[in-house]
């Protein structure tokens, strides 16, 4: 099966380009209810990946004994944008395990958040590791390996205790058997894992609604994640970007995340309109995160029932403006789940 157009960018009445790619939604029996594209393709979850990451810190006792809050554990699964709130709990988190900044190994970028970004280029700050949008997911892999005792100078090492951990935890909530998830190296210099899109729509349906098989240390795990997801969409994202424009929009019905390169997963938390949830996994092919994700992700959950039809009319259908701001264009979704 190949991959099928999802959105269209149209400028005055005409189709300029287009994306392609693929979309998976399975209900809580893991029957699969809307699907386009191969849900067979296997990619990396990028960030996405990062409430499967955080599995350990919570098993392993690290979450517990460095006395993590609930935006500690959030910030774990964030792809933050640098913005004051971030900073602080990175701050607090590295802080609390007895470390500092240096012991990362993520790197540094400017903030996600492009006011941030320009007000600390005007007063001539430079970013530190702290401002990376993963750097609360390199802390808490940071906080299970002091915890256990391993290696903290190599915590990011595919070989080490803390990572083939997460591996594991990859492997049971996509139901992906470890030797077949494909490993690469993700943009903050961690292990990054690659399964069908089937797998990773299972992974979310996993942690929003963990199956009785799981171990009782994995569903709590599972559970507490969710609900600091859910209790903290401001950690996740922030302003002005998709995970947390989602989850405010919807509360208390979903958990979301991007991930790089096209990919956004979702968990439908069970409700009288979907008793036992959904898992929703979606992959733009040519990796678009801006136009085509957004339009499409909005698109799914309208359809779904979990927005309103008026809800984020900025995102979908997404308008496109010429230099004088006037309307010219739009992206607009082009799916059908007939649910």
């Amino acid at each position: 099966m190949q991959s099928e157009i999802l959105a269209k960018v149209i400028r005055g009445s005409t189709v300029e380009s287009i994306h392609r790619g693929h979309f998976v939604v399975i209900d809580g029996g893991r029957n699969v209810i809307a699907s386009a594209g191969d849900p067979e393709t296997v990619t990396y979850l990028r960030s996405s990946a990062k409430p499967l990451q955080a599995i350990p810190l919570i098993t392993s006792g690290a979450a517990d004994a460095f006395e993590f809050s609930e935006d500690e554990i959030a910030m774990a699964c964030a792809s933050h944008s640098g913005e004051a709130i971030h900073i602080r709990i990175a701050k607090l988190m590295i802080e609390r395990i007895g470390l500092s900044e240096s012991h990362l190994r993520c790197g540094t970028h400017l903030p996600f958040n492009e006011k941030e970004a320009e007000r600390m280029q005007r007063a001539g700050e430079y970013p530190t590791q702290l401002h990376n949008n993963c750097s609360g997911k390199h802390i808490g892999m940071l906080a299970h390996a002091k915890h256990i005792g391993a290696d903290l100078a190599t915590y990011e090492a595919v070989d080490h205790p803390v990572q083939q951990a997460i591996l594991h935890a990859v492997s049971v909530f996509t139901k992906t058997p470890k030797e077949e998830v494909l490993i690469g190296i993700d943009g903050c210099a961690a292990p990054n894992f690659a399964v069908s899109i089937l797998g990773m729509t299972k992974s979310f349906l996993n942690l929003v609604s963990p199956p009785s098989g799981f171990d009782e240390d994995m569903r709590d795990a599972a559970s507490r994640i969710t609900q600091a997801i859910l209790n903290c969409p401001d950690v996740i994202g922030g302003t002005d970007r998709l995970d947390t424009m989602l989850m405010k929009a919807a509360p208390g019905k979903l958990i979301s995340k991007v991930g790089a390169d096209g990919v956004w997963l979702c968990g439908v938390l069970p409700s009288e309109q979907w008793p036992t949830g959904l898992g929703i996994a979606l992959k733009v092919e040519d990796g678009d995160d801006k136009r085509a994700r957004p339009v499409v992700a909005v698109e799914i959950l309208r359809q779904s029932g979990l927005l309103e039809p008026s809800q984020l009319p900025e995102l979908s259908p997404m308008l496109l403006k010429n230099r004088r701001g006037e309307t010219v264009g739009k992206v607009d979704a082009v799916i059908d789940l007939h649910l």
